[in-house]
């Protein structure tokens, strides 16, 4: 089993911490992770990140809730026992399709709901009963946290994240 060193450059301001991660792009240092006590806009993009595909899922898992929900319909209320509603008779599944729109449209956020959390879950790899991976607790409150890799130059790093702003910088094992 290999390990690698990584520093771990401690912010204590989110635009302090942007500003880093755009200058340790531009140098073409390598950020591993980014660790943040609360989402911060625009950071995805100033580490350079792919586009997320989840709403690609979610557009696919409603499809798959509004197939559930026609199908679950039509052969309940049509095949399987058709009945007299105010005076509305069950032939055809398009003549009765107006009063199944609120079924189906809930049927559609359910499976797209439920179905995503369970793809982000598994996406981000976070198992009932996962060990935290934070490196640092302070990530929690209100401090930020950049792992950089380094690459036989671990002085001039070092000090190259000082420059930034980074209030505590240190090397760390990564196994």
């Amino acid at each position: 089993m290999s390990s690698t060193k990584v520093i771990h450059a401690i912010y204590n301001d989110d635009d302090v911490l942007m500003d880093a991660v755009k200058q340790t792009r531009k140098a073409h240092h390598h950020i591993e992770e980014v660790y943040t006590p609360f989402p911060v806009h625009g950071l995805d993009k100033a580490m350079g990140l792919a586009p997320t595909r989840l709403a690609i899922c979610a557009f696919i898992y409603g499809c798959i809730g509004l197939t559930v929900a026609t199908t679950m319909m039509n052969y309940i209320m049509i095949v399987d026992w058709p009945q007299d509603i105010g005076g509305k008779p069950s032939f055809s599944y398009i003549q009765n399709m107006p009063a199944f729109v609120p079924v189906m449209f809930e049927m559609t956020v359910f499976h797209a709901a439920h179905l995503m959390v369970i793809t982000f879950y598994m996406r981000s790899k976070l198992w009932p009963f996962k060990k935290a991976e934070n490196p640092d607790v302070r990530t929690t409150d209100d401090h930020f946290l950049m792992e950089v890799a380094v690459n036989n130059n671990e002085d001039e790093l070092s000090s190259f994240l000082k420059n930034t702003g980074a209030v505590e910088v240190k090397v760390i094992e990564k196994h």
